[in-house]
Formats: C-alpha cells, sequence, structure tokens
C-alpha cells in the first residue's frame, strides 16, 4: 500500500514517540502494574487519541488506514499503551454513532485528550463467546433503567472512567432484547476487582459489579432490545486495529533479534550467517507483512464504505497467533538470554497471547468468516 504524505508524516511521528517515549520503560511499566495516566494524557496531547474523530471533538478526522498505522508504531513501543488508543477509536465511535449528543460532548472530547478511559462490559461469568447469552438485567423504572448483575473478564475493569454496558432488558433469549449502556464508573452501585493475569498488567482485567445501579434513560446507546446487534457492528473496525497492534509488537521483537543476530558470535562468526537462525526470523518477517497487508486492507474497506466483516475476522484471529509464533521465535534465537525476563520478548508474548482470548476467540473470528461466506448454515454447536 502507497501512504500519502500526511500518512507518513503521521505514522513517523507516533514511530518518535513509540521508540524514544515508549520502548525504553516497556518493562519497567509492568513491574509497577498501574497505568500511567499522565502518560496517556500525553499521548493525547500529542495528537496520537482518537485521531479519527471529527475535530470538533479534538480529533484531525484521519482515515481507518492511518488510524491504524499509529496504532502499530504505538505496539511496536508498548502493547498495552496502544490498547488504549485502540479503544479510545472504537468506544468514541460507538458513542459517536448511538449516544445522545450531550453524552458525546462531555465523554468524547475528553477520550481523544486522554483523560477518560472507557472499558466495554460484554463478557459475563456464563459464557463469554456467546456474547449473546447475557443474563445481567436492565429493569426500567420511568425515566431510568436500573442494573443488576457481573461482567467479568473486562479489559480496564478497575481502570475506567465509564463503562459502555450490554444488559437484557427483555424479550427473549439471543441478541434480541439485550441494550447497551453508557455508565460513569462513579455511579453509586459500581465495583470493580483485578485479576492476577499472565500478561497486560498495566490495562488489566476483572470482574464489574453493578447493585441497583441507576441509569438515565439518556445513556442508552441505540434502541430498546437492539444494543447488541447495532453496536456490535463497530467492532469489525477494532479487530483489524488489534491486528495491526500485534504487528507492531512482533515487528519490535524481529528487529531485536536481527541485531542480536549480527552481534552474536558462535564458531567464529555472526550466528545470523547460519541459516538456522536467519531463514525462521525471515519467515517471520513475511508473515507479519503479509498480515500487516490484510489489516490495512480491511481498514481501507471500511474507509471506501466497503464491507469488510469477514476480513476483519481474519485479522483478529491471524494477528495475535502470527504475532505470538514469530515473538516465540524471537525469543529463541536470542537463546539462554531470550529466556531471562531481562529481555522484552517475554512479556510481549505474554501481552499478545492475551488478544488470541479476548475481543473475540480465533475459533469465533472463523466462525463469522464463515458466515459471511456460506450464511447462516455455517452456525453449528
Amino acid at each position: 500500500m502507497v501512504l500519502t504524505h500526511d500518512q507518513r508524516a503521521l505514522q513517523e511521528g507516533a514511530r518518535r514517540f513509540a521508540r524514544g517515549r515508549l520502548l525504553p520503560d516497556y518493562q519497567k511499566r509492568e513491574k509497577l502494574g498501574v497505568m500511567d495516566r499522565a502518560l496517556v494524557a500525553e499521548m493525547g496531547s500529542l495528537g496520537l487519541l482518537g485521531m479519527d474523530l471529527p475535530e470538533e471533538y479534538g480529533g484531525i478526522g484521519a482515515d481507518a488506514v492511518t488510524t491504524g498505522l499509529v496504532a502499530q508504531e504505538l505496539a511496536y513501543g508498548d502493547f498495552n499503551m496502544s490498547a488504549v488508543a485502540v479503544g479510545i477509536s472504537l468506544n468514541a465511535a460507538i458513542l459517536m454513532q448511538h449516544a445522545q449528543p450531550e453524552v458525546v460532548r462531555e465523554w468524547v472530547p475528553r477520550m481523544v485528550r486522554g483523560e477518560a478511559v472507557v472499558a466495554i462490559c460484554l463478557t459475563e461469568p456464563r459464557g463469554g463467546s456467546d456474547a449473546s447469552n447475557l443474563q445481567l438485567k436492565a429493569r426500567r423504572e420511568g425515566d431510568h433503567y436500573v442494573l443488576n448483575g457481573e461482567k467479568t473478564s473486562i479489559t480496564f475493569a478497575d481502570r475506567a472512567d465509564a463503562y459502555l454496558v450490554f444488559a437484557r432488558t427483555g424479550g427473549p433469549e439471543g441478541a434480541r432484547g439485550v441494550s447497551a449502556f453508557f455508565i460513569p464508573a462513579s455511579a453509586p452501585g459500581i465495583s470493580a476487582t483485578h485479576f492476577d493475569d499472565v500478561g497486560s498488567l498495566i490495562v488489566g482485567r476483572g470482574s464489574v459489579f453493578f447493585d441497583d445501579v441507576r441509569v438515565p434513560l439518556e445513556h442508552r446507546l441505540g434502541d430498546e432490545g437492539k444494543g447488541f446487534t447495532q453496536v456490535m457492528q463497530g467492532f469489525d473496525y477494532s479487530r483489524a486495529l488489534i491486528g495491526l497492534q500485534c504487528c507492531g509488537a512482533a515487528q519490535a521483537s524481529l528487529d531485536e533479534a536481527w541485531v542480536y543476530s549480527k552481534e552474536r558470535e558462535a564458531f567464529g562468526r555472526p550466528i545470523g550467517q547460519f541459516q538456522g537462525v536467519s531463514f525462521p526470523l525471515a519467515e517471520g518477517e513475511s508473515h507479519i507483512a503479509a498480515v500487516r497487508q490484510l489489516c490495512l486492507h480491511a481498514l481501507a474497506l471500511r474507509d471506501a464504505g466497503l464491507p469488510h466483516t469477514a476480513e476483519a475476522a481474519m485479522c483478529k484471529w491471524m494477528g495475535p497467533k502470527t504475532a505470538f509464533d514469530v515473538i516465540h521465535q524471537c525469543l529463541l534465537t536470542l537463546g539462554h538470554y531470550g529466556y531471562s525476563k531481562e529481555t522484552p520478548h517475554q512479556q510481549r508474548l505474554r501481552d499478545v497471547m492475551g488478544l488470541e482470548i479476548g475481543d473475540g476467540t480465533a475459533a469465533v473470528m472463523k466462525l463469522i468468516i464463515a458466515r459471511e461466506r456460506i450464511g447462516r448454515v455455517a452456525v453449528q454447536y
């Protein structure tokens, strides 16, 4: 894909920030285990958050391809900080399409400035892949809804400033009867926990509990009973962005492994001269380049207003898996040094692995692809 001058300039700006500001402390931030909100605000001040949003809300109206290029560069420096940018692009787009104007005016500019992080609350203890099989209830009482129940495996669970919550407002089981709500984290009756996860520690994952949480009618997103089908359409966007996140992390490990292969010597010469070392890295470069082009293609389809559900699902399952395999090979290239926590490969491996599960498993993504090709006959349980 040939980039425009503006795209190259924005990509280069994100690259300088990621490699100069994010990459040096990538591992240090994990040890601290908390999200650096000042760093998030710095990203906002530099225009790295919500750049795809209209200027009136603080963005620059960038297209999806440009947003993906920036997400990839941020992930090169810190996979978890790039998750903040991806989340803001996804959630702000959902709010602008489905929320009331007053909610958009209050929250979207704060997100773009890096002052607010929003968590999507979909998964419940009863199931994750069967996302429409929800038990959290939203009972209508006059001009409010009252929510009771639990969401689990929620990214940013105890770090979010607001939640985009899917709840059952009535109707039959399945997607019909599910509504979506935007709820500030400060609302009475909300509490959250934090899981001790394998990776992405600064992003955090946990459960969110709703105990008689009152939500004004104007904080419902979309139509009652249609929130699931309406809001979930926006996830095609984030799936392609996630694929580019994974490419960014894998590329960082590849670049480091290539440098090591030139400096490390065995049998009197650099190990990069041995095909057993250089060929697996060359394969990794090829696989990541292929996934990157797929992701950019999906985003280009979105920019053109064309269907891209199947392509986005391909990005979502191929991105994390390919990146995991490539980073693993980079770790092995460094031998016993790679197995140490002093090198970043093990952290990238753990961080990327989370997206083999979260935001839709590979099996669900493949089901979506099959359904796009042959229709509902592909849905077999």
